[in-house]
This record gives C-alpha cells, structure tokens and sequence, in this order.
C-alpha cells in the first residue's frame, strides 16, 4: 500500500483548531480527554467542526455517548475490558475501533466487536514495544485490519509497507507536522 493511501488517526486531548486546521481530510480525529469528565459542551462543537472540515471523528471510551450524539464511531482503549456496549442500538456506519499490545487484549477487542484494532506500540521503545517482527505476528493472529501506533514519524512511515497495516495513529507526528514552520 503506497504511504498516502494509509489511513490516520490523530489523538487529541482538547479542542484546538489551530492544529486541526493544517490536517488533511483524511485524517480522523479520535478525542480521548482522560483528564476530566467528557465535556459534553466541547464535544458538540467537535463534532460541528469535523463535520463541516470533513473529518471522522470517534470519542474515546464512551461508546453510549458516541452513538447518543450520532458521532462516526468511538474508541476503547486497551484498559477497557468491558463488553456492555454490544447490548446498544448502533446505525450500520458506526466503527468501534480498540487499541491492544498482546494477544490477549487482541481476543478481548475481537470479543467487544472492534472492526480496526490499533497495535502498539510499533516503534516508541515503552513497557509496550513491540517492533516491526512482534508487530507482525500479533496483526497475523487477528482478521481484523490493523492500525499502527506508537512513535511514528516521517523517518520510520515508509517501514510501515513492511506491515501491511490499513493506517497509523499517534499525536507527535501530526503535532509536528502541523506545527507553524519557522523562519530559516
């Protein structure tokens, strides 16, 4: 898959639109504020906003609230274990994405229904590293398609080939390319 079909997905803790707006429209925002309750206030305008700049756009960890406010998807994390959200009601075009670093958190994403499961972390060397080789084996041991995080930058995109993932998430990489060039 060549690197501009890859599909991405940017991580975002606050409604910022001086970031936002350098994106391309094939970016999907993922909003994840652990930090405070879900501010319902902010949300809508997200939504609003990526709607009309032409974004997807998944909340993290409240599936009933992304399918209440009629949102493109929403995102368990992989510390969510919980499978109370395949009793909702959910319109067709609405995507359940997960993350997970082992194969045991695979089976659990595969048990709450993700259709794209993010592996991590592919490149930042954390308690969660994988690799390219670890990464590989685990995005064989599921059907679901695949999506790589962790420590992704414009130095290491083109190994993602290596892979066969439908995309890649992070922060820093759209942060650092979304950032304001400097003069020379």
């Amino acid at each position: 898959m060549h690197i501009n079909n890859l599909k991405k997905y940017y991580f975002i803790n606050e409604f910022d639109t001086k970031s936002l707006d350098k994106l391309t429209t094939t970016t999907s925002i993922i909003y994840r504020n652990y930090n405070s309750k879900h501010n319902l206030e902010t949300i809508i305008k997200l939504k609003k906003y990526c709607k009309k700049a032409g974004f997807k756009f998944f909340l993290s960890n409240n599936i009933k609230l992304a399918i209440n406010l009629n949102l493109d998807g929403a995102y368990i994390p992989s510390f969510n274990k919980k499978t109370n959200h395949l009793s909702f009601s959910m319109k067709k075009n609405f995507f359940v994405i997960g993350s997970a670093h082992n194969n045991k958190e695979i089976k659990i994403k595969e048990r709450q229904g993700v259709k794209i499961l993010f592996l991590s972390s592919i490149f930042k060397r954390n308690k969660n590293y994988l690799g390219l080789y670890k990464f590989k084996n685990l995005a064989n041991l599921t059907k679901k398609k695949i999506v790589a995080l962790g420590g992704i930058s414009n130095e290491n995109l083109k190994r993602l080939k290596l892979v066969n993932c439908l995309g890649f998430a992070g922060i820093s990489y759209f942060q650092k390319k979304t950032a304001p060039e400097r003069g020379r």
